[in-house]
């Protein structure tokens, strides 16, 4: 995790029994850091793992084939896009 020059005004309290703090303090001394550094580099870490792997679309062949196809060739508006995208502008005020 690269530090930054941010200054840092948020705390994150948690509790542990004594062997997983052991075990953390151990893990930090290996990588040479201490055991905030290491914790917090470690749930941003699996933290971005688990934003990643929610907030990803995987679209099948066939299903990616058809959503290519649409943004490069999109359908002409017919009377129901016509219909929507007034009655958007006339919700936001447009």
């Amino acid at each position: 995790m690269a530090e930054t020059n941010e200054t840092k005004h948020e705390r994150l309290h948690m509790r542990l029994d004594a062997r997983s703090k052991r075990k953390l303090e151990r893990a930090a001394a290996y990588e040479e850091t201490t055991v905030s550094r290491f914790v917090l580099h470690n749930a941003v870490t699996a933290a971005e793992r688990v934003i990643e792997a929610r907030e990803r679309i995987v679209l099948p062949a066939t299903d990616w084939d058809a959503f290519h196809d649409a943004l490069l060739n999109p359908p002409a508006p017919n009377a129901a896009l016509r219909r929507a995208a007034r009655l958007y502008r006339k919700r936001i005020g447009g």
